[in-house]
Order: C-alpha cells, then sequence, then structure tokens
C-alpha cells in the first residue's frame, strides 16, 4: 500500500475499502512493480463514507493510514474496532473488526423475520439501489479519463449488479437497513422465498441497466472492462448451491447484465467467484462472463493448467493463489 509522507517521515497507506483495508497505489508505485491496469470506482466505500478530506488513523496493528474525514470507528478494551455507518454515531456500529484482526467483518442488524411482516417487501431490499446520481458520474468520469490518460487498462465498477452477493446483503452502508439483511436468512429466502428473490433481483438489474447505460454515454469509450458481481458460489470442495439452482435464480439476470454489456459497449464482463467452481465455470460462460477472478489453486478441482485447457477459449483466468506443488487439492479430478 502507498500513500503520502506524515509528520513523522513515514509512508502511510490509504484504505480506500475500509471493509478489507485495501490500501490505495499510487501512480508511482504502480510504475514501480509493473501494475497495468487500474480500478473507476466511487468514492463511497462499504461503509457509505466518503474518501477525501484525508485524517490519520493508527491502526490496531500500529500503522498509521490515512482515512476519509467521516470515518468514524470506537476502539473497545478488548482490542475490537467498531465502525459506524456513514460515520453516523447516534446508528447502531455496522463492522467489526476483531481483536488481532486486519479487517472489518459486517454487524447483521435486522430484527427476526416472520412471513407476514413487512420487511419481506421488496422495496426494503432496493433501498441502497438507485439512480446514479449526476455527483457521481462526474466523480467516475474524472477517475475513468485518468486512467485511460496513464495508458492502463480500466476495470469499471459501478455497483448495482451483485445480485445477492452476501458482502452486500447486510447493507454495511445503511444507516437503519431494512429488508432481509441477515446473511443466513438470505440463504434461506434462495429457497423458501424464490419469487421475492425474483423480483428483488429484476428490479436491481433494471436499475442496474439504466445507470450502465448513463455510464456509456457520458465516459464509457474510456472503459475496458466492468466488474459485475462478487456473488461467491464456491466453498473449498464444493458449491453453496446446485447447477440448477443457478441457472434458474441466478443465471437469467447476469445474461441480462452481460448481453446488454455486450450489445452496447466495448467492455469485457468480470466475474469474481472464490472457491471449488468447475462444475460452474460453463454456467458462467454460458451467463456471459467474459473473465473470471481469482483461480483458487488450493480448493477441489480447480488444477490451472486443467482450467485453461478446458475453459482457456471462452474465459481469461484472472489472478490467482497457488498451493505448494505437492498439494493433493489441487488436482483435476
Amino acid at each position: 500500500m502507498a500513500g503520502r509522507l506524515c509528520r513523522e517521515c513515514m509512508r502511510v497507506a490509504w484504505p480506500y475499502e475500509p471493509f478489507q483495508c485495501l490500501g490505495y497505489i499510487e501512480d508511482d508505485l504502480a510504475e514501480i512493480i509493473g501494475i497495468d491496469v487500474s480500478d473507476v470506482s466511487g468514492e463511497r466505500t462499504m461503509f457509505g463514507t466518503k474518501n477525501g478530506d484525508w485524517k490519520e488513523w493508527l491502526t490496531p496493528w500500529g500503522q498509521t493510514v490515512l482515512v476519509g474525514s467521516d470515518f468514524e470507528v470506537d476502539e473497545k478494551e478488548n482490542g475490537e474496532v467498531l465502525i459506524y455507518p456513514q460515520g453516523d454515531r447516534s446508528v447502531s456500529p455496522s463492522g467489526r473488526m476483531p481483536s488481532g484482526g486486519y479487517f472489518f467483518d459486517a454487524i447483521i442488524r435486522q430484527t427476526p423475520l416472520s412471513e407476514d411482516d413487512d420487511m419481506l417487501s421488496v422495496e426494503d431490499n432496493l433501498e441502497e439501489f438507485s439512480p446514479i446520481s449526476d455527483q457521481t458520474l462526474a466523480f467516475l468520469k474524472k477517475r475513468a479519463e485518468a486512467v485511460h490518460a496513464s495508458g492502463r487498462a480500466s476495470v469499471g465498477n459501478f455497483g448495482g449488479t451483485g445480485l445477492g452477493d452476501v458482502a452486500l446483503v447486510p447493507a454495511m452502508n445503511l444507516k437503519n437497513p431494512k429488508g432481509i439483511r441477515d446473511v443466513t436468512e438470505w440463504y434461506v429466502s434462495t429457497v423458501a422465498r424464490k419469487d421475492l428473490v425474483h423480483e428483488i433481483f429484476t428490479r436491481e438489474v433494471d436499475i442496474a441497466l439504466e445507470n450502465l447505460a448513463r455510464v456509456q454515454k457520458s465516459f464509457g469509450d474510456k472503459i475496458d472492462a466492468v466488474f459485475i458481481c462478487g456473488t461467491d458460489f464456491g466453498t473449498q470442495d464444493s458449491t453453496f448451491c446446485s447447477p440448477d439452482a443457478f441457472l434458474e435464480l441466478y443465471k437469467p439476470y447476469y445474461r441480462k447484465v452481460n448481453d446488454w454489456v455486450h450489445a452496447n459497449t466495448k467492455w469485457k464482463t468480470f466475474k469474481h467467484c472464490c472457491g471449488s467452481i468447475p462444475t460452474f465455470l460453463p454456467l458462467f460462460i454460458e451467463a456471459g462472463f467474459d473473465i473470471m477472478n481469482p483461480v483458487q489453486c488450493s480448493a477441489k478441482g480447480m488444477d490451472p493448467a486443467w482450467l485453461k485447457k478446458e475453459f482457456g477459449r471462452d474465459l481469461v483466468f484472472w489472478g490467482s493463489e497457488l498451493p505448494p506443488r505437492s498439494d493433493p487439492r489441487c488436482s483435476s479430478g
């Protein structure tokens, strides 16, 4: 991670995404280490705070970093750190970094659900999905133009197409989220409340396509690829759901987004998914994805040579973590 020189003449980091404590890499460092791709994403973090008007924060592990001025945390005697949505201390914290941790976990803020509870309304699960604002569009355009001028490729992350990504379900950016915000309850809903989930996905995609159309009109020629979703389907040994469940509940909506992108732009579509997913890769291809990230070779059936041979004509495998060569889990079984 890179940053400026602070008062003590120490290099400090800019964790532009405090949820995972991901650091911003400045242009000079990117050039030195050979990075040729940069992101184009909004100015708000997963907690709804704004990157800018930087202030210093001393992390629990003793590193001075720069965070946005509305970044607000409480550091407890037991070593854990609580963070507040949009920096608002009048509401419950939405994230917790455990003692000894290096990133935040979501805090579930949901009252118990019942089948006739108004929390099951579609609108409540769409609270964080809205038409892109002129301010955000201008911010993204400025960033896209800067990356384009640098000669690096760009990956746009405009949001709105996650479709059940459990990192987003708890809505850590909202002060008082409504709807189904418990991760376990969300997975239950994909089986027990399919009609509701279909309607949520339908509305999300409609909003997202309108936003993507505005992005394309404004600065679409400056984008090379677009991050569609980070919804994980893999565990270490298998998948969270069956291929049939993916085909029924997810593929139609991914296909609609990817088809729009391919019909209206020159962008490539980027899908993140960890874990053991050899049975899902043909389905991702059917859904129209161009790029797969990462390649978790420590998971069952994720041998990179086999993956490249089987799917390399249709998918770009972008990024990986490699196990020791003797690790028996990395096989083509």
